[in-house]
């Protein structure tokens, strides 16, 4: 009699038991959560981040005069590119023709959107195409 004034006690408060509606709010801001999270969850991840970089250490090393020297090796080709550019082109517009630079075989057609330029790398086969738009 006990065992059933006990499981008809347990019946009473299984119907008075409520429960609400689960909802999920994602924290990290690349799954919908608040974009103010960010600073915080990238500055834990960098906190807990035990790899390092094993060329982190060769960038370290500034030295001068390598940087001098690398920036001046830089200037050098950027003007010797410039140089053959205007050599081969001239320096005022593309103008409508074929062109071969090295091994690139380069056509520029006119076009109703503009300026058609194709360029062919004789070695391997590969081919780009860009439409230059004229003013």
């Amino acid at each position: 009699m006990r065992a059933l004034l006990i499981l008809v006690g347990f019946m009473f408060l299984a119907v008075m038991a409520e429960a609400q509606d689960f909802v999920y709010k994602p924290i990290n801001p690349a799954f919908g959560g608040d974009t103010y999270n960010y600073s915080w969850l990238l500055s834990q991840a960098q906190a807990q981040d035990t790899f390092k970089d094993p060329e982190a250490d060769n960038n370290k090393q500034n030295d001068p005069l390598a940087s001098f020297q690398e920036d001046l090796n830089r200037q050098i080709l950027y003007q010797l590119s410039r140089k053959l550019v205007s050599d081969q082109f001239g320096d005022g517009e593309l103008l409508p023709g074929t062109y071969d630079v090295g091994s690139y075989h380069i056509e520029v057609t006119d076009g109703a959107d503009g300026l058609n330029v194709s360029i062919l790398d004789a070695l391997n086969g590969s081919q780009t195409s860009v439409t230059v738009p004229q003013n």
